[in-house]
């Protein structure tokens, strides 16, 4: 059961609208159903366009212009890079993807990560090097050491460069994308500020030491992309949801994993969820709703959000820094947002009323990733494809739009762009050279990719000897522009130099974002023998509103040291900021296990059930049992061997292991009434989706809080009748849902009652 409405993954849609609007028409009058026909008729072709005249259909925001960089067969369906410190762009090709309505031939050894390099520096790509090939559907890039880091699901793999060739290959984690399909795998493999590798759709953060790989959990975040604003806050999103992000530092908040949500993260940025496409873009999946388009045609709201970019450069002009961008390859589109700082809190809105940053009337045109260049530049990875819907998803509707257009075919196009200035005559790559003085001067540059890259590469090549002069860049804070302070501190950190008298310089910088960068940080210098002094320096900082929630976030690492000291740390938050949210959240995080004795002390000091930390610790007790119940299933996927697979790969990435739901994704399947009631409502849905809204155990699920769309199944060719029986009799009997066994007959009796139907069902239609 795919998200709620996660009909286009990767995303967007070739799909086709002249069938679905046969099918079911929309409700307007009689000169808005002519214009709809006549725009159906003006989108009748999908061409296949050349990457000049394509280039040609792309409008930008004044004052800049488009530029291509690379397209076939330089470069082939393009999902993820990196930059290196030349200025080569390291390319993840993803050529298996969907070779036609069946997938047929995506699990061949076709995948790529290439070499693209622009060596007379005229801003396109000359020379292509092949580093590695022979990877199945490879997702995600990550340049560490004498390597690159390359997801190829289910694994991770750390390749090491053996003079631009794949050299030794080591395994870090054979469980990386486990489970989940194509649509709903781990990705984005982001190396942080904090030195440590986050991803898109995962729990997962990894970080090289030595020899030794480290796995750690972390905050669940995402689905396609992800990236980092200049005080190395997480940023991401869903398809159907604008910007999400986080308000703390990443590494901090999730010691406790029977907390599902935890203040502070995941938490809604941007809220408007509005697009406006310069043409038509009938070919959605869902396109034949009501309120999906406007009476032009056009999306009204994300259906394909992905590959979140914080701008952190100067090249665009004044009041691009700090801008969020997200791709919307459905409706051909990139969006534009502003962030604002109030507080810890970020909260944002759209740039523009009514328009875009960037959109195109070419509907091939399918921006996946953004990425910031060496040069400042903004670029744009275009998969350049008709079909990107995966098979697992596909309806009858769409596999007929797909081959009444001819959208599955070509499939080896792709193209890179980079957003300029128009009068670009200050576009210049830079390279780093590998010069300690040199990288230690850059951690000052204005552009954010250099001075990450600069960090990184001082770590990577452990220059240790930087120490003495990172340590003095620490006491000297530029109010404007104070990115060099915090790259100079957590560069010691990752070179593991960093000292309790380094943090403590930053802590008493005026700048307050400094000041929680700091505590961030205080973790790598939290040892028994420094235990009083690290409490010494942040017991003062607790009384402001503004850093209570970071230092109650070091609670865990403070208790691995001294226990008593955490303890008593702990009842002063708590007595002061019981109805805090992000407190709290924070407490209950430093008390995995151990919940309800919390909450005891709790209403021990005060019996008021309505205190903030109360009800929240009440909710994490019930979820924590309701995980314990969701590793119980042992014997139940031995019952249901193939249900309990299909449920792994199709339902669980947006449902949740523990059939709870995930935030921003899907409502709950234990204890629902659709699961535990009606077997044959609850066939009719798996079969041919549900629309939303839809009342869960006496809540109603809409969009944006989930999907507006939970897409059938029953169409899908890989899936027999008694998998289908097998997957719905494995939901209705998991965690603490009890109800009867569905049958292979069963399955057959609702598609002959619901012959030739492809619509999802409404709520009204089933009850």
């Amino acid at each position: 059961m795919k998200n709620w409405f996660y009909t286009y993954s990767l995303l967007a849609a070739g799909a086709l609208w002249m069938t679905a609007c046969q099918s079911n028409p929309p409700e307007t009058k009689d000169k808005k159903q002519s214009d709809s026909l006549a725009m159906r008729e003006k989108y009748a072709e999908s061409p296949t366009l050349d990457p000049e005249t394509s280039l040609q259909h792309i409008q930008v925001e004044k004052g800049l212009k488009v530029q291509l960089v690379a397209a076939e067969p330089q470069v082939s369906v393009p999902v993820a890079m990196t930059f290196d410190e030349r200025g080569r762009m390291w390319v993840v090709e993803m050529m298996g993807y969907m070779p036609d309505t069946v997938g047929t031939g995506e699990d061949m050894r076709n995948g790529r990560v290439v070499i693209l390099e622009d060596a007379n520096h005229d801003g396109t790509v000359d020379t292509r090097t092949t580093f590695t090939d022979s990877l199945v559907l490879p997702r995600a890039i990550c340049m560490v050491e004498n390597g690159i880091l390359v997801a190829e699901p289910p694994k991770l793999w750390f390749i090491e460069n053996d003079h631009d060739r794949a050299g030794k290959k080591t395994l870090v984690d054979d469980k990386y994308a486990e489970g989940g399909n194509v649509e709903h795998q781990p990705n984005g493999l982001f190396r942080a500020m904090d030195n440590w590798i986050y991803n898109a759709k995962s729990d997962k953060r990894y970080r090289k030491a030595g020899n030794k790989w480290l796995i750690e959990h972390t905050h669940f975040r995402g689905q396609w992309g992800i990236s980092q604003d200049n005080y190395g806050r997480l940023f991401y999103n869903n398809n159907s949801e604008n910007l999400l992000g986080d308000y703390f530092s990443p590494g901090l908040g999730a010691s406790n994993e029977a907390q599902k949500n935890v203040a502070g993260y995941d938490e809604h940025i941007v809220p408007d969820n509005r697009v406006y496409p310069i043409r038509a873009t009938p070919g959605v999946n869902r396109g034949y709703m009501k309120g999906v388009l406007d009476d032009s045609l056009r999306l009204v709201n994300f259906t394909a959000a992905c590959g979140v970019l914080i701008y952190r450069a100067n090249l665009l002009g004044d009041g691009f820094e700090g801008n969020a961008f997200v791709a919307e390859p459905s409706a051909n589109l990139i969006k534009r947002n502003l962030l604002q700082d109030s507080g810890y809190i970020v909260k944002g809105e759209q740039a523009y009323k009514e328009r875009e940053f960037l959109a195109s009337t070419d509907e091939r045109f399918r921006p996946v990733n953004l990425y910031e260049g060496p040069d400042g530049a903004l670029y744009i990875l275009d998969m350049y494809r008709g079909i990107i819907q995966h098979k697992t998803y596909l309806t009858p509707y769409l596999r007929n739009e797909i081959k009444t257009r001819r959208l599955t075919t070509p499939l080896n196009c792709g193209r890179i762009y980079r957003v300029v200035p128009e009068k670009d005559t200050a576009v210049q790559m830079v390279t780093l050279e590998n010069d300690p003085a040199k990288l230690l001067a850059l951690l000052d540059h204005p552009n954010g990719w250099v001075r990450d890259k600069a960090q990184q590469m001082i770590v990577d090549n452990h220059y240790t000897t930087l120490a003495p002069q990172l340590r003095e860049r620490l006491r000297h804070d530029d109010p404007k522009k104070p990115w060099g302070l915090l790259h100079a501190m957590w560069t010691l950190e990752g070179l593991g130099q960093l000292q309790l008298a380094d943090v403590t310089a930053v802590i008493q910088q005026a700048n307050p974002y400094l000041r929680v960068q700091a505590l961030a940080a205080m973790p790598a210098v939290i040892t028994p023998q420094q235990a009083s002094q690290v409490l010494s320096v942040i017991a003062p900082l607790q009384q402001s509103v503004l850093q209570a929630p970071s230092i109650a976030l070091l609670l865990p690492y403070i208790k691995k040291v001294n226990a008593a000291a955490a303890s008593q740390l702990q009842t002063q938050l708590l007595h002061s900021y019981a109805s805090d949210r992000y407190v709290a959240d924070a407490i209950i995080s430093n008390n995995a296990g151990h919940e309800q004795e919390l909450l005891q002390q709790v209403t021990k000091w005060n019996a008021d059930t309505n205190l903030v930390i109360t009800r929240r610790l009440q909710k994490t007790i019930k979820d924590a049992a309701k995980q314990r119940n969701a590793k119980a299933n042992a014997a139940l996927a031995k019952l249901y061997p193939r249900g309990n697979h299909i449920f792994k790969t199709v339902c669980q990435t947006c449902h949740g292991a523990d059939g709870e739901g995930i935030q921003s994704l899907a409502p709950p399947l234990n204890q629902s009434q659709w699961v535990l009631g009606d077997k044959n409502k609850m066939i009719s849905i798996v079969l041919y989706g549900l629309t939303g809204p839809v009342p869960v155990n006496g809540k109603v699920y809409k969009a944006p809080e989930v999907s507006g769309e939970m897409p059938g199944i029953g169409s899908n060719d890989e899936f027999s009748d008694d998998d289908i029986a097998q997957v719905i009799s494995f939901i209705r009997n998991a965690w603490t849902n009890k109800a009867e066994k569905v049958t292979e007959k069963d399955i057959q009796q609702i598609r002959q009652q619901y012959k030739g139907r492809q619509k999802s069902f409404t709520v009204e239609e089933l009850k």
